[in-house]
């Protein structure tokens, strides 16, 4: 340590009770002051005259004679040395506390008890227990919105989507969640009704509706969209369309459905349990995960191919639903492998399928063999809205199902008798488009993203507590 370093304690004490403490006494420990160091090192001196602290360190520090003693003479360390209030002396410190604050230690002693008692009484404090909730079947529970989902920034529309939460985690565990219910599904070939647990239903959905080799974001988007639509029918006890004893058909009347025996046979034994492995890990992923609009589960309506936009509810159906908008859907284009189909019908078939007389057709053509064909206007989603055949108006979507076609956007060209059209897109246009889908998971996009695309507005919940 350097001179200019040196700390000095001075010891309280008592003055009828200060200790004498000579350099004999000081222990090699002991500091002076680099000016009584210099005072000793002018003093002439022997080494043998040295204490033996200061033989053995030469920085250990000394303490010069008394005031009164006279300059010219020897120091002498051997002989007893006044008083040094400025040295530490080499026993009895002072209190660690200090003279003035005696309490200090109690006050110590006080806090640690008071916070041993404190402690243990805010852990055992009572909380409040959840409540569970009612028992019934089917019946609507009440579901809080999703305040994550509304706190984000708007969807883009295109591609550019910012990212979004993943679909929500499991219902905590101290809440009650109710037990899976089974959906009873007529099969079609078998004419039979099968009873199976929803999340195995959604698999055979999947199977049916999607092509295994879409990407894993897809398949998960397509999973919680036909999660939501079983949802939502059991939620209303809404069998229609359904024979007597079943919720739902195979059809895509309702959704299109594998069985598990068909799985098994088809799938599971034939070469292809690596695609069913897939298909079950996607509905694993988004177990109990639904869709719902200010929340109730929506009308989760899907279809293949767009033609690069999909179509306002109103546009196709009777009714318009805020969730189901209009969007851009580019993707479609670039990877559907039909994306446009051209057919060919003769002058006859168009006529006994539009229900046009030949008369009325003669009629409107001014005698000529072909009938006008016009459009009168187009969709948000760039679909035929009204169309004029041999005098008569349709909408897109008539014509669509009359005629038997892809898609209500189509082109059309006369060859002799006959007429050829050319469709863009496959479907009704409303809701998910599964190629889109597809399109966005390629590019990078999260299931989420993908259903807030295309679906506006809406948020996600648990399919067990909207049906417990």
């Amino acid at each position: 340590m350097k001179d200019s370093q040196v700390r000095i304690r001075i010891p309280i004490h008592h003055p009828k009770k200060h200790r004498q403490v000579s350099f004999a006494e000081e222990s090699c420990g002991s500091i002076a002051t680099s000016l009584q160091k210099n005072m000793l090192m002018q003093q002439p001196y022997t080494s043998d005259a040295l204490p033996t602290c200061v033989k053995m360190h030469r920085r250990t520090t000394v303490v010069p004679p008394a005031a009164k003693t006279a300059p010219s003479k020897t120091w002498d360390a051997s002989k007893p040395q006044g008083p040094q209030p400025h040295l530490r002396p080499a026993a009895g410190r002072a209190p660690r506390w200090g003279s003035r604050r005696p309490w200090l230690p109690f006050a110590a002693m006080a806090g640690v008890l008071v916070l041993a008692i404190a402690v243990p009484t805010l852990m055992a404090w009572p909380r409040q227990a959840a409540q569970p909730l009612p028992s019934g079947s089917r019946t609507t529970a009440p579901v809080q919105p999703n305040k994550a989902a509304k706190s984000e920034a708007p969807v883009t529309r295109l591609p550019g989507v910012p990212p979004m939460p993943a679909v929500p985690a499991a219902p905590a565990r101290s809440a009650p969640v109710a037990a899976e219910p089974d959906v009873r599904v007529y099969v079609t070939s078998t004419g039979r009704t099968e009873s199976l647990p929803l999340e195995q239903y959604i698999v055979g959905v999947v199977a049916a509706e999607m092509p295994p080799s879409f990407e894993e974001e897809a398949l998960k988007a397509q999973a919680i969209a036909a999660r939501t639509f079983i949802t939502r029918r059991l939620l209303a006890d809404d069998t229609s369309g359904a024979p007597a004893g079943a919720d739902v058909t195979d059809t895509v009347k309702h959704q299109a459905y594998i069985s598990k025996a068909k799985l098994a046979r088809e799938w599971e034994h034939s070469g292809k349990s690596a695609d069913l492995e897939k298909i079950r890990q996607a509905v694993r992923d988004t177990k109990d995960t639904i869709m719902v609009y200010e929340g109730k589960p929506i009308t989760a309506s899907f279809f293949s191919t767009s033609n690069g936009y999909t179509e306002n509810s109103e546009d196709v159906w009777a009714k318009a639903v805020p969730y189901l908008r209009s969007v851009s859907s580019p993707w479609d284009k670039q990877l559907a492998p039909r994306f446009t189909e051209t057919v060919t019908l003769s002058r006859q078939s168009v006529f006994d399928r539009l229900g046009l007389s030949r008369a009325a057709v003669t009629a409107s053509t001014g005698g000529g063999g072909m009938p006008e064909i016009r459009i009168l206007s187009k969709t948000e989603g760039h679909r035929i809205k009204k169309i004029e055949v041999g005098g008569l108006v349709f909408t897109g979507p008539e014509i669509r199902n009359k005629l038997g076609l892809r898609s209500a956007e189509f082109t059309w060209k006369t060859e002799g008798n006959r007429i050829a059209i050319t469709t863009y897109g496959y479907g009704h246009g409303v809701g998910m488009s599964q190629w889109g889908a597809n399109g966005m998971a390629k590019e990078g996009h999260t299931t989420t993203q993908i259903l807030l695309h295309y679906y506006t507005g809406i948020s996600f919940a648990n399919a067990s507590r909207i049906l417990s």
